[in-house]
């Protein structure tokens, strides 16, 4: 059964250093949450602390409301997936999925190879065990690599065996630190969407650490941003890419980074809203995403639209879209612009300079802290949920 998980300020500190600063986060039952960050931010260090590897210096975890802060890794009811697989060579597959059902099930000396299986009624309790061990590889399809040792795998493999190993305890909260990280670019793509489905399958609450923003986004139900060991943000993935909060979210999700010049610069450019050019006086990020960016060839005549003339310093093919690398001429700002490949294809720019627009709704605003502000006079759903300046 799934279970909920609440972190109240957890904060972690070795001597004069800090790596957790009153991390706060609900996670709902069932729920596949994401952590994601720079290396080196703590989320790594967040997730030991709540299997229990790691004792936090202040702060509290509880689980379904209750804190587990007193309790030993072994009784939290958590399963955690490591990076490095963590199997026991020595073991076969079998042995190393059941080892968590034998740890419980069995006594000390029943474990023992030899031994164990001379000791009288434990034969209905490892036919269980087996029996287990068996539909637990099927869902996770390792059914025929029973009787391997893990050097004889493939790293998905490994990775599959890992996963099954959870499993088989059937715990309420599964943590996953990094699980894809030793896999090549293929194999992390198939990984990816065997977890998703997986999840599904379980309906377990899943805590999931990467630096990879893809596999936050794509994976999901919602995304903790978490820099210089606290949570900055926490939303869905579209609400991470569409509605940052903070401009060090903005820079991190989306690829190629998010555009941000300075309002000054912005101010200056052509055409647009009297009242938004008045505002951008004032001293704030302006950002843009590289697909906002509208390209033509020729002067643009919309007055509700900013237009800048640019000079194509560079391009990069993607396949379907093509990534332009601009400067503009008026105060040399650089832009990155993001459009399809048929596109890119029709575009004539005699020279290399080019009309790039914008519309004011695709712009987001922060101020000299680097929190979100809202600008007047655009869409509402832009600026859902922000104060405004001015």
């Amino acid at each position: 059964m799934s279970a909920g998980v609440e972190l109240d300020r957890i904060e972690k500190t070795y001597g004069a250093t800090t790596t957790l600063r009153a991390a706060t986060l609900d996670v709902k039952p069932g729920e596949f949450m994401t952590l994601v960050g720079p290396s080196g931010c703590g989320k790594s260090t967040l997730l030991r602390i709540i299997a229990g590897l790691l004792p936090q210096t202040s702060g509290e975890v509880h689980i379904d409301g209750a804190s587990i802060d007193h309790l030993p890794p072994r009784e939290r009811d958590i399963a955690m997936v490591f990076q490095s697989y963590a199997l026991y060579p020595h073991m076969s597959v079998a042995e190393n999925v059941a080892t968590p059902l034998k740890v419980r099930r069995l006594s000390r000396m029943a474990r023992l190879p030899a031994l164990g299986r001379l000791l009288p009624g434990q034969a209905r309790t490892r036919r269980e065990i087996t029996d287990e061990v068996r539909r637990v590889a099927d869902l996770v399809e390792i059914g025929p690599l029973l009787e391997r040792k893990p050097a004889a795998l493939s790293g998905g493999q490994r990775q599959r065996v890992a996963l099954a190993r959870a499993i088989i305890r059937d715990p309420r909260v599964f943590l996953m630190d990094e699980p894809l990280s030793n896999l090549d670019a293929r194999l992390r793509v198939t990984m990816r969407a065997e977890i998703t489905a997986l999840h599904r399958r379980l309906g377990a609450t899943f805590i999931y650490v990467t630096h990879d923003q893809t596999e936050a986004m794509t994976m999901s139900s919602r995304v903790a941003v978490m820099m210089d060991g606290t949570i900055i943000q926490c939303s869905t993935p579209q609400g991470l890419y569409e509605a940052p909060e903070d401009l060090r979210v903005a820079r991190f999700i989306g690829s190629p980074e998010i555009n941000v010049v300075a309002s000054d610069t912005v101010a200056g450019w052509e055409g647009g809203n009297t009242r938004l050019g008045q505002l951008l006086q004032r001293p704030l990020h302006i950002a843009f995403r590289p697909e906002a960016v509208r390209l033509s060839a020729e002067s643009a005549a919309q007055t509700d639209m900013l237009h800048l003339s640019c000079h194509i310093e560079r391009t990069e093919r993607l396949g379907h879209d093509v990534l332009l690398f601009l400067r503009v001429l008026a105060d040399g700002a650089g832009v990155t612009a993001r459009i399809p490949a048929a596109d890119f294809a029709r575009l004539d720019a005699p020279g290399g300079v080019l009309t790039a627009s914008l519309h004011p709704a695709d712009l987001l605003a922060f101020g000299p802290d680097g929190k979100r502000v809202a600008l007047p006079g655009l869409a509402a759903a832009t600026n859902r949920g922000l104060s405004h300046v001015g």
